[in-house]
């Protein structure tokens, strides 16, 4: 059997899910036929891709070295054929390629970007690694990219990209079930956490490494588990069983308080990202403004981190705006 690309697209997925019994309903394949289709790519290649636990499957090092090199493929694969049915239909829009990681205020920012731009056709690419994202940067695969990056753990910027700061210092806020004693606080320590189980996502770029640099300099040492799907995240953290770091514009869900940490030892910067040549200056001056917008908008929604961000953040609002917000925010 030789591979192609539906061999990778189903390798690709056992990965991002976890689960063959996943990856075949998001593959639209019963799980049998998924399974037998695995263990036929493993023969070709001559290995074992994954390990088999009760809690799922887990990429061995010889599958993560193939998902590594699948995803690129994929993607170009994915832009070739976009590509070719946007110039099959004769369109004349002009197509504005938009990368991201995970963040509320994208929708804000796609609505403004239509509603100004009539005549340019926006799409969106999400991936929770910022990495990914440059790569496709570099690649001619994006035209712009949102990004975070971890403090202390600065990204490296594609060779013929620019970037632009839109928040040098987002803090992040902690997750915990709003029955744990530290919910009751406006303000958490980081020490009021030191006994509890602490997720992260293990696709997310320096996440792991940069919460534990922040507890070896706190001289703390809390238990750290890696958890990928958001769901099961959630329901630990509802439950009581673990809490986590956390974008401070998060939405609070059932069960849950999002508060933000004392010091805010946790901290990403939020970039834009973008290839010199593709974008002239008014047209990234107009995304800039129009995700600083959304931004904003979103942070107005969440009381204690709008006066953190009015406190601490000079950059964002005019300074009309921000003496108008801080007395309207006392009243």
């Amino acid at each position: 059997m030789e591979l192609d690309v539906r061999h990778l697209r189903v390798v690709c997925a056992i990965a991002d899910t976890g689960s063959v019994r996943k990856a075949a309903l998001q593959l639209g394949m019963t799980q049998p036929s998924l399974t037998t289709q695995l263990h036929r790519i493993e023969r070709t290649i001559g290995g074992a891709l994954f390990t088999r636990e009760q809690t799922g499957s887990r990429p061995t090092a010889l599958g993560h070295s193939v998902v590594s090199r699948a995803r690129p493929i994929l993607t170009e694969m994915a832009a070739l054929v976009t590509a070719a049915r946007q110039e099959a239909a004769g369109g004349e829009r002009r197509r504005l390629r938009i990368g991201s990681v995970g963040s509320r205020a994208v929708a804000g920012w796609l609505r403004r970007v239509r509603d100004r731009c009539a005549e340019t056709d926006p799409t969106i690419h999400i991936d929770i690694s910022a990495i990914a994202l440059l790569r496709m940067v570099a690649a001619d695969q994006l035209d712009i990219a949102f990004v975070h990056e971890s403090e202390g753990f600065p990204l490296h910027v594609p060779a013929g990209a620019e970037h632009r700061v839109l928040v040098a210092r987002e803090p992040q806020f902690v997750a915990l079930s709003d029955g744990h004693p530290a919910a009751a606080r406006s303000v958490v320590h980081l020490a009021d956490l030191a006994h509890d189980t602490w997720m992260v996502d293990p696709t997310a770029d320096h996440e792991y490494a940069a919460m534990r640099r922040v507890f070896s300099e706190a001289g703390l040492d809390p238990r750290v588990v890696q958890v990928r799907d958001h769901a099961t995240a959630t329901e630990l953290i509802a439950s009581g069983e673990a809490v986590r770091p956390c974008q401070p514009t998060a939405v609070v869900g059932p069960g849950t308080a999002v508060r933000p940490v004392h010091g805010d030892p946790l901290a990403v910067r939020l970039l834009l990202i973008w290839r010199s040549r593709a974008l002239s200056a008014g047209t990234l001056d107009a995304l800039y403004a129009d995700l600083r917008s959304a931004y904003v908008d979103l942070a107005r929604v969440n009381p204690a981190y709008f006066s953190w961000l009015l406190r601490h953040n000079r950059t964002l609002l005019p300074a009309e705006a921000r003496a108008h917000a801080l007395r309207h925010t006392v009243g």
